[in-house]
């Protein structure tokens, strides 16, 4: 191979490399995005047939009020999911971000969408719900999450009830500082994790929510 040909494959190498950092900068990591692009479409009819099943489980608990209905099958969806199932689906009206969240925060769940940490609430039961989420590869949804303010709406819909939660306030934090997911004081809340800044791992920017309202789904 002359050295022009080898110039000439170097120059190309570069400028893809310059594209994909511009892409990733601007939009998002566009790699793993081509790979993974269609995952939530899969996720959307999986969690669609899960509904049209019903999620409620028949019985006693639904004379005890709908509070009691949606935690029971809340308990109930947290004993049977698995590490990538489908679980429910959060939107964050200010960020134009509506994803299917997954159980399990490893590295396959994460590649599809948000993923639940499995040793938090679920919508429905008190305490801590938390969920984390890549902020500029895969699906990205979490990626502008530093733009949520005091007040921002956040709506998580599971197969049995819609919750509104409302943003109380965001801070960064080490990795291992894991208390971000302890049970508030304060009563039932949302906890959205992911990696700061973009583009690096060294910390992680934390929003919390204040659960406003909570609808239990109706049956058909």
């Amino acid at each position: 191979m002359s050295r022009r040909t080898i110039g000439a494959v170097l120059a190309v190498v570069g400028a893809l490399l310059l594209a994909d950092a511009a892409l990733t900068l601007l939009w998002r990591e566009p790699v793993s995005w081509a790979l993974h692009r269609g995952d939530q479409a899969q996720l959307r009819e999986r969690l669609a047939q899960a509904q049209r099943d019903g999620a409620l489980a028949p019985g006693a608990t639904d004379a005890q009020g709908p509070a009691a209905a949606m935690a029971h099958a809340a308990r109930r969806l947290g004993r049977s999911a698995q590490p990538g199932d489908p679980l429910g689906s959060i939107s964050i009206p200010r960020i134009g971000a509506r994803f299917v969240v997954v159980e399990g925060t490893g590295r396959d769940e994460l590649r599809e969408g948000p993923g639940h940490y499995v040793h938090t609430a679920l919508p429905g039961e008190s305490g801590t719900v938390g969920l984390a989420g890549h902020r500029t590869t895969y699906q990205q949804p979490f990626r502008s999450i530093d733009a949520l303010a005091p007040g921002d709406r956040i709506v998580v819909r599971m197969p049995y009830g819609r919750f509104t939660y409302r943003v109380t306030g965001t801070r960064i934090v080490a990795p291992s500082q894991v208390s971000v997911l302890a049970r508030a004081s304060s009563g039932d809340q949302l906890v959205l994790t992911a990696c700061h800044p973009l583009f690096s791992a060294r910390q992680r920017i934390v929003v919390t929510a204040r659960l406003t309202a909570a609808e239990p789904r109706m049956r058909s």
